[in-house]
């Protein structure tokens, strides 16, 4: 029996359905601690305090904001090329000889049977995962807060 049928049943059944759920769980994961960044950012921004002439100012309220970013597009590329050869070779040689010495009559036969079977099975794979991120502006409700606070009055240095 042929392996070439299993070999290529085992090729065929690549577990796509998991690749593709697996890059979909990893781009949430990302963007997710992408969001939580962003967030640490603003509240870092919001502490930070900035003395000029005299006055302290966070930096929120001099008009730094956290940068957000989303994933616009995952893909994921599989490349799979195999190669399967199955080859079968049958030799059969005869000789046969004769000599005559004195009277006497001398025959030799040979016979020689060679069978060969032969398989070969090469594979190869690539596959590569691509993600584009960009930049995105702060969140409406999120500007809205940050104009609130950098309308606030400055606060006194104290000594």
């Amino acid at each position: 029996m042929s392996v070439v049928p299993s070999v290529t049943r085992e090729l065929v059944s690549a577990p796509l359905p998991q690749i593709i759920e697996r890059l979909g769980i990893a781009v949430a994961d990302a963007q997710h601690a992408l969001d939580e960044n962003s967030v640490k950012t603003a509240a870092a921004l919001a502490t930070s305090q900035v003395e000029i002439g005299g006055d302290n100012y966070n930096l929120l309220a001099l008009g730094f904001s956290p940068a957000f970013y989303a994933f616009t597009e995952a893909t994921v590329e599989a490349k799979l090329s195999f190669s399967m050869t199955e080859t079968t070779e049958l030799g059969v040689t005869a000789g046969a000889r004769v000599g005559v010495n004195a009277g006497i009559v001398m025959v030799a036969a040979s016979v020689s049977v060679s069978y060969a079977r032969k398989f070969s099975v090469t594979a190869e794979g690539t596959s590569s995962i691509a993600a584009r991120l960009v930049s995105l502006p702060v969140p409406g409700e999120l500007e809205k807060v940050l104009r609130k606070l950098s309308e606030r009055p400055p606060v006194p240095v104290t000594p």
